[in-house]
């Protein structure tokens, strides 16, 4: 990986972390253009660097951060089945990474749905997060385990089934996201290490640029979607998560047939 493609992932990671199209996805796409989504410092590399989105979350809210214990103690127990599904599905998930056409699939079938959920959910109002709702959306969340999926897009929309407004999801959505990228970058990191694998002054480089530039980006992306949302619900993301979908399938399998031929 060189400079130029770390802050290129890092522009896609900062813009498509908090939008309900899938991070991973892009990520995913992205490397597989660059020709390195096999390194294993580039699957390191789309871990970390959710070190800094999460921090324009922190910058962003700040003032929210000062609630009273049960603010945190939903947060815990939204974060638990992301704990044990990744747990138990840790290889599985690895596996399902290297697959662009689970990517492709998972951006139709979740554009699809997000066309019909402002018709099915849109009109809830409601700013109140209960214990179980919380745990709900902690279920929804791990939806976002498949590639493609986003577990902004899910969260948010597991908020809304459960009859609490767009902006009110997309927010605890964004402070769910805290202690989940979180764990999952130091679980990666602690995979790495164990391994063996070590880092060099040059890949530490790169990892700072990502985390820098997802920050910046992340801020943007944030206080712009949330604006958007609010306004005019999930229908734009969803046709561009089909049309998205759509797009990877053909190039896929036209680079398939070049190959075979």
């Amino acid at each position: 990986m060189n400079t130029l493609q770390a802050i290129v992932l890092a522009i896609i990671e900062g813009i498509t972390e908090f939008l309900p199209v899938s991070s991973t996805g892009h990520m995913i796409v992205a490397s597989s253009f660059f020709g390195i989504a096999q390194d294993d410092f580039t699957k390191l590399f789309t871990i970390v660097i959710q070190l800094g989105t999460i921090l324009s979350v922190i910058v962003l809210y700040f003032k929210r951060f000062f609630q009273t214990l049960d603010f945190y103690f939903k947060l815990v127990v939204a974060f638990i089945p992301a704990v044990i599904f990744g747990l138990l599905l840790g290889d599985f998930i690895d596996g399902l990474l290297e697959n662009p056409i689970t990517v492709a699939v998972s951006l139709i079938v979740g554009g699809m749905l997000l066309l019909k959920v402002d018709d099915w959910f849109g009109a809830s109002e409601g700013t109140e997060i209960s214990y179980r709702t919380a745990f709900k959306i902690g279920l929804f969340q791990c939806l976002a385990m498949i590639p493609g999926v986003s577990r902004s897009g899910a969260s948010i929309v597991g908020g809304m089934t459960q009859k609490i407004s767009r902006t009110t999801a997309a927010e605890f959505s964004f402070f769910l996201a805290i202690p989940t990228m979180l764990g999952a970058t130091l679980k990666k990191s602690y995979d790495y290490y164990k391994a063996g694998f070590v880092l060099s002054e040059d890949q530490i480089n790169l990892l700072i640029i990502g985390n820098i530039v997802g920050f910046l980006v992340a801020l943007i992306a944030i206080k712009s979607f949330i604006g958007y949302l609010t306004k005019n619900g999930f229908r734009i993301f969803g046709y561009y998560r089909i049309l998205a979908g759509i797009v990877i399938l053909v190039v896929h399998f036209f680079i398939q047939k070049l190959t075979i031929i």
